[in-house]
């Protein structure tokens, strides 16, 4: 289904009557009173507060999804810690134990879903069988109540799959941002033929609700696009933050704790970023910067939506919120690359590392 596109126009703000994405157009968010003049209304001025406030974010992500019964009992126990944590359902029961995950599935009866049955891709090959679950993770920046964040997904849950889509839950604490599992059936619980599809404005609709029952439990919570933040990283995949994270998690060890332990593996994928970056670097073949004419043009359009907001609020008589805004686009970061970041951290640590060698040298023996 394609994305949701619309035309603007910004009075010599920007490039009128350019398509653009309606998930990064900020304007499209208010209306247009008598005479056609942008005006917003309390909840849009309110989403504009917490924006340029830099209210903490929440994050609602896709991680996954079982396409046979043996990997979803898989991703229950996990989320379940092999038996020590209880496992929420949409039944309101809480089945805790090594056995919890098997009782799940066999009462959600993944068997007589459709494609359940079709063989296994070979090694190599794509897996082309449709899910018989997705996997859901809601999360909240370190600080905030896990139990907030449990009530608040349990609405989330109820309001978004009860009656229809069988769902189990679980809250995870032992990270500095709380965060609960969730897995959904993807099959309609009483018309098979009808199936979950998430979409990527259906987890852009599941993130502002799910920052709303965060301010519900009287939580400060935002849901906007990064590229409206000026953030232009993506986030890694949870394999390769996983590996990220063991590995910080290591180099912070005292060197005595880290004797007789075992390193953990390098992500493969982040150690071929840098050995393209550092052979970039060496060669000075390649470019850093492929791809940053398009987020450059996105930052500009962001931009226009930003100042075009700021015109909007002081013809309200919000001219010290118009204010922020301006000051809140001035501070956005420089559009950069991953290799381009890549790049100037590898050049930082060889900088700092400069002064260690040059100690080194000096008190090496000195031949005559």
């Amino acid at each position: 289904m394609p994305e949701l596109r619309m035309r603007v126009g910004r009075s010599g703000r920007g490039p009128a009557d350019a398509l653009r994405d309606m998930t990064l157009d900020i304007v499209s968010y208010g209306r247009r009173g008598p005479g056609g003049q942008l005006r917003f209304g309390a909840d849009q001025i309110a989403q504009i507060q917490r924006t340029v406030g830099r209210t903490p974010e929440v994050m609602v992500k896709v991680s996954g999804g079982g396409r046979d019964a043996g990997g979803v009992e898989a991703h229950l126990r996990y989320i379940g810690r092999h038996g020590k944590l209880p496992i929420e359902t949409d039944e309101g029961l809480m089945p805790q134990g090594r056995g919890a995950p098997k009782e799940i599935t066999a009462d959600w009866q993944l068997e007589l879903c459709r494609s359940q049955y079709k063989p296994k891709p070979a090694p190599g090959q794509k897996d082309t069988r449709a899910k018989l679950v997705h996997n859901i993770v809601l999360s909240m920046p370190a600080g905030t109540s896990p139990d907030k964040v449990r009530a608040a997904a349990r609405v989330f849950a109820r309001e978004n799959f009860a009656l229809q889509y069988r769902y189990a839950m679980v809250l995870h604490t032992d990270q500095p941002h709380p965060h609960v599992h969730l897995v959904v059936k993807c099959e309609h619980e009483f018309e098979p033929g009808q199936r979950l599809y998430i979409r990527k404005d259906t987890l852009r609709q599941w993130r502002e609700q799910f920052a709303a029952l965060m301010r519900e439990q009287g939580v400060a919570a935002n849901a906007t696009p990064r590229q409206v933040r000026g953030q232009t990283r993506k986030p890694y995949r949870d394999a390769i933050h996983h590996r990220l994270r063991a590995l910080r998690a290591f180099g912070q060890l005292p060197p005595s704790d880290r004797t007789g332990h075992r390193p953990p593996k390098t992500s493969t994928f982040m150690r071929a970023k840098l050995e393209s970056v550092l052979q970039a670097l060496q060669t000075k073949r390649g470019t850093l910067d492929v791809g940053k004419k398009t987020m450059q043009r996105t930052r500009q359009e962001v931009e226009a939506d930003w100042h075009a907001i700021a015109d909007a609020l002081r013809s309200q008589g919000q001219a010290e919120l118009a204010d922020r805004v301006e000051r809140f686009v001035a501070r956005m970061p420089a559009v950069q690359t991953d290799a381009q970041r890549m790049a100037h951290r590898w050049r930082e640590t060889e900088r700092s590392r400069a002064p260690e060698r040059a100690d080194a040298n000096s008190s090496g023996p000195r031949v005559r």
